[in-house]
């Protein structure tokens, strides 16, 4: 098995790494990645960013957002986390074999102390019945990644900040992500294992799983000047494309209703591909003319606040809603 961990801590780069060398790398032998993400969620293949995430929290506190190739739920990561990945070829025995691909990490971790990791249902990594760990899969051309994460010392107060959406305003046909009591890993490992850097953390890890005292003893795996531009045009393609994260959201229905002092103004919007495709408008605002200019400008829209603005620019929206503030309007059509 070969070796490579990430210099990057941007989940973008970090994803569009796997998915190059699950495409491209020679996997004669399998290849184990970890990788460190700055915070971020990244949300499964098959589901609605804004069922899944508070975007107006996200975008405050710089959170960066992405879709990964994989099924399975939203996650949140910091840099107390360390993402794994198995890279290896598609024997007909590895899709959908979580066990196959943790046993290697839950040897690890009880070798560090934490005795008590076990999994748990398809592919929860668990102890003290908490999750530390969530794993996906992905298959493509008889090649596949088995990847999850490692919580060790993750900002938790973060995730249900970044994750939480109120769930009367919206309705949506993607799946949804399972929400689970979390825990760190860093109280149950053995003292000596309680004070590591994350580096220090997956180093340790990357020598238990491989099975050397030393990582200049492990195979590794090495990216030239064409891996990196690939792994470049990947990212560009998919991991920060606005089309791949958020137009790939199945459709889904919001409602948005707010009173204001110059009357109540309710939004209903069907949102298909990441794009406004029908609005409705209700209320009891005096408005001097009809909204229908107002719908025509939402119509094909992209369903975020800058795109709405712009949509809505040419517009004097007093002429249609009374005396209400345009960004309070605004910001009511994209409220979480």
């Amino acid at each position: 098995m070969r070796y490579l961990a990430s210099s990057s801590h941007d989940i973008r780069t970090n994803l569009a790494i796997e998915t190059y060398l699950m495409t491209h790398a020679d996997l004669t032998e399998p290849i184990l990645y970890f990788y460190i993400n700055s915070p971020c969620i990244i949300v499964g293949r098959y589901q609605n960013v804004v069922a899944e995430i508070n975007q107006d929290y996200v975008k405050q506190q710089h959170i960066i957002l992405t879709r990964r190739t994989s099924g399975g739920g939203a996650v949140y990561d910091d840099l107390g986390n360390v993402s794994f990945s198995f890279i290896t070829k598609d024997d007909g025995d590895g899709f959908g074999n979580f066990k196959r691909f943790t046993a290697p990490v839950l040897n690890a971790l009880h070798a560090m102390g934490a005795t008590g990791a076990t999994m748990s249902g398809r592919n929860d990594l668990l102890i003290d019945g908490k999750k530390f760990s969530g794993n996906a899969m992905h298959v493509e051309n008889g090649r596949m990644f088995s990847h999850g994460t490692l919580m060790y010392d993750v900002d938790q107060s973060q995730i249900a900040k970044a994750l939480t959406v109120p769930k009367d305003k919206l309705t949506s046909k993607g799946i949804k992500s399972v929400r689970s009591r979390v825990t760190n890993l860093k109280p149950y490992m053995a003292p000596e294992y309680q004070q590591l850097t994350i580096e220090e953390f997956r180093d340790t890890l990357a020598r238990e799983i491989l099975g050397v005292t030393d990582l200049k003893q492990a195979k590794t795996y090495q990216l030239d000047d064409e891996a990196r531009a690939g792994i470049a045009e990947l990212n560009q393609q998919y991991f920060k494309n606005w089309d791949w994260i958020y137009g790939q959201s199945p459709a889904f229905t919001i409602k948005q209703r707010r009173h204001f002092d110059a009357g109540t103004v309710e939004f209903q919007l069907n949102v298909d591909a990441g794009r406004i495709k029908t609005v409705t408008i209700y209320g009891d605002f005096f408005g001097a003319q009809p909204v229908d200019p107002v719908i025509d400008h939402l119509i094909g829209v992209k369903y975020e606040r800058q795109a709405i603005a712009t949509a809505l620019a040419p517009l004097d929206l007093s002429q249609y809603f009374g005396n209400i503030d345009r960004d309070q309007l605004i910001d009511l059509l994209v409220a979480p």
